[in-house]
């Protein structure tokens, strides 16, 4: 089988034809007038290659051309003949998913680190012609339920340039930690970032815990050099501070910020920690703002808005209820829209947009410019979609890769599903009923890895490939995944394995990554038909929906 048939995601168009051309360390790369700092992407892309690639303004070899006439601003168009091998675009998106492209038509030991002794690097010759139809393509990593390195991110952020993702969500606070370092506020540090255990098994099965600490968190420098390796791949990164829900964390560290006392959760689900939305609250989350917006500088910043029970936090407070009668309103939910409304404008003075999920354009906690992420399925991603705002598809279905991959009961645990492969390859990010208007407004897609029940790298590995390959087809292509997507697949793996991903191959887990018998053994958990009419139920109401858990 020709390269040219096993590219993921699939080009617009790919077209082999006879003979080689052979990136040797005799091979210049020639840069075209104005295209030496595209010739420098080039480089670093290709850098485990080890190939000098000497730069030349002339000649044949490696030539990269900045071309306005591809008119898409992250298209591309790569040729290859026998004399050498061209690479346009117009922007230096362009070429970073050119040069993606031609790794994957270079043999698998191009997504080594360092490739093995003997090494050599033929390129069939041929055409690729490709643009994505999306320009959102992401995916969210939690890192506060369980926390991954900043070398797991790195990783990740390698794995989602080979799949010409460009947006990583982080989603970087929860009840179960909070996961950035503060110089303003060193007590989120101190206190905030780890608990002392964590639920073990599925708790409402079995409510023990594994006895063991767990924590960790980045620093601001951290997070700046995530941003900066992140933006040599022509990736976005997105992090999230989740307000004012689903803040046991930050309570811990300073329960001034709400009512009671909290302590970091070692168990999941929805809990009443939240955020008072009085000015105090705002001055003090404007400062945590302007340190992430200073260490990460892309355009979106998430602030969350989910799973918030309003009542139950809000109702008996003396002080929020005197908020909200100087401010006059007449209910907990316009309160909940005041602040998130409050947070929007913070971000907007940094030059940002808000991203939230879509619980906060139910509750009215938008500005014009924010983004919703809509994850409580199509009839709410509709909605918002038709009154005006820019949507990020990611409903539960097929988008949550914290689901099981099947009901084969050597799976390990998880919250419930199954989400299968080939679901997630059917998934139409933009669906066809929506009308002209509705469609426009959808930026793109994004997969979710919530990580209660991934303890660590390994298992991330497991749940999120190769799902994310077929996301990531289906993310560009706007569209399911092609026919033959299982095919190129099969062939697509072997460059995983070179990159070192230990995905869940198609035909099952391996013996190491079962559940086995022990705490990750396999549970029923919540069937997917339940969680999505649930959700789409919720979605309809009005009102901040309950704790999602009372439907298990």
């Amino acid at each position: 089988m020709s390269r040219y048939q096993t590219l993921v995601p699939r080009p617009v168009q790919a077209r082999p034809a006879g003979g080689t051309f052979e990136l040797t360390p005799q091979t210049p790369l020639v840069a075209a007038p104005g295209a030496e700092q595209a010739a420098d992407v080039v480089r670093l892309l290709l850098a485990p290659l080890r190939l000098p690639l000497r730069p030349a303004s002339a000649g044949d070899g490696l030539a990269v051309r900045l071309d306005p006439g591809i008119g898409h601003p992250e298209g591309y168009r790569i040729r290859v003949d026998e004399t050498g091998i061209q690479l346009y675009a117009s922007t230096l998106d362009g070429i970073r998913h050119a040069t993606q492209t031609l790794r994957q038509l270079l043999p698998d030991a191009a997504w080594r680190t360092v490739p093995p002794p003997g090494a050599r690097w033929p390129v069939e010759c041929g055409e690729v012609i490709d643009a994505p139809a999306l320009a959102w393509r992401g995916g969210m990593i939690d890192v506060a339920r369980h926390f991954f390195s900043k070398h797991t991110i790195l990783r990740y952020l390698d794995l989602f340039a080979m799949h010409r993702l460009n947006r990583l969500h982080l989603h970087l606070t929860d009840d179960q930690g909070w996961r950035i370092g503060s110089r303003r506020y060193p007590r989120l540090a101190e206190v905030a970032s780890h608990r002392p255990h964590t639920q073990a098994g599925w708790f409402r099965d079995n409510p023990e815990t594994d006895g063991t600490p767990h924590g960790g968190y980045y620093t601001l420098d951290d997070l700046a050099e995530i941003a900066a390796y992140a933006a040599e791949r022509g990736i976005t990164v997105v992090p999230e501070i989740d307000l004012p829900g689903h803040a046991s964390a930050l309570l811990a560290a300073y329960p001034q910020l709400g009512s009671g006392r909290h302590t970091v959760r070692i168990g999941w689900g929805i809990s009443t920690s939240v955020v008072k939305p009085v000015p105090a609250t705002v001055r003090f989350l404007a400062d945590l703002i302007e340190e992430l917006t200073d260490a990460v500088p892309g355009r979106y910043v998430h602030l969350g808005g989910d799973e918030c029970p309003l009542h139950d936090c809000w109702g008996g407070d003396e002080e929020v209820a005197r908020y909200q009668r100087e401010l006059g309103l007449t209910g907990h939910v316009e309160l909940f829209g005041h602040f998130m409304r409050e947070l929007a404008g913070v971000l907007t003075a940094h030059g940002r947009r808000m991203v939230v999920w879509d619980e906060a354009f139910v509750g009215g906690g938008l500005l014009a410019d924010s983004v919703v992420a809509a994850w409580r399925g199509d009839g709410v991603s509709r909605r918002a979609a038709a009154a005006g705002y820019d949507v990020v598809r990611c409903p539960v279905f097929p988008t949550y890769f914290d689901y099981a991959q099947s009901d084969d009961p050597d799976e390990p645990l998880s919250i419930g599903g199954p989400i299968t492969l080939e679901d997630v390859a059917g998934f139409a990010p933009v669906p066809e009923s929506w009308t002209e208007q509705e469609r426009a407004h959808v930026l793109g897609a994004q997969f979710q890895a919530w990580s209660e029940y991934i303890p660590d790298p390994a298992h991330l590995d497991y749940m999120v490939f190769p799902r994310a390959c077929a996301f990531a087809e289906v993310a560009w292509t706007g569209r399911p995944a092609a026919d033959d997507f299982v095919t190129r697949l099969a062939a697509h793996l072997s460059r995983l394995d070179a990159a070192g991903c230990r995905y869940r191959p198609l035909s099952g887990p391996l013996p190491w990554q079962t559940g086995g018998t022990g705490h990750r053994r396999r549970v029923g958990g919540t069937p997917i038909a339940v969680v999505r009419e649930h959700l789409e139920r919720l979605a309809e109401r009005a009102d901040i929906p309950p704790d999602m858990a009372t439907m298990a």
